[in-house]
């Protein structure tokens, strides 16, 4: 039997991302509908503003959830300092991009927050849906 947090030989190292296709698929399916929408609505640049939204989300959780995963792999300590460090930088750089976008005036604002948000409920959703489905239906062991 292994110490706590370490990984004995042969275990699934790859459960902690296992989820990760089925994230992406759904934020790939809704940033072409964010784009769509966007488009209807506002032309052209609320399309690429509320797409680009949706990318900025998925960059920011996929980061979070590749970094967190190799964390727990290595030393499952690091993932509190990790994870607190990473959510400080993230929404430092976030708050700093969209008042730098601000500043410009460009039109697509809007629909790059529309973007962000939409782009965090439905990965959030979407988790939950894997977490309490999917993966609760894995034999654990």
């Amino acid at each position: 039997m292994a110490e706590p947090g370490v990984v004995e030989p042969g275990a699934d190292r790859r459960w902690r991302l296992r989820h990760l296709p089925v994230l992406l698929g759904a934020s790939a399916a809704l940033a072409a509908v964010a784009a769509m929408v966007g488009g209807l609505t506002g032309g052209l640049t609320a399309a690429f503003g509320a797409a680009a939204g949706v990318g900025v989300t998925v960059l920011s959780y996929t980061l979070t959830t590749v970094v967190l995963a190799r964390a727990d792999q290595v030393n499952p300590q690091l993932l509190l300092p990790l994870g607190v460090g990473l959510y400080v930088l993230k929404f430092s750089l976030l708050g700093a991009v969209l008042v730098a976008v601000a500043s410009t005036g460009w039109p697509g604002l809007i629909p790059l927050c529309l973007g962000i948000v939409a782009g965090v409920a439905v990965w959030t959703a979407v988790h939950l849906w894997w977490l309490t489905t999917v993966h609760a239906r894995r034999p654990q062991g």
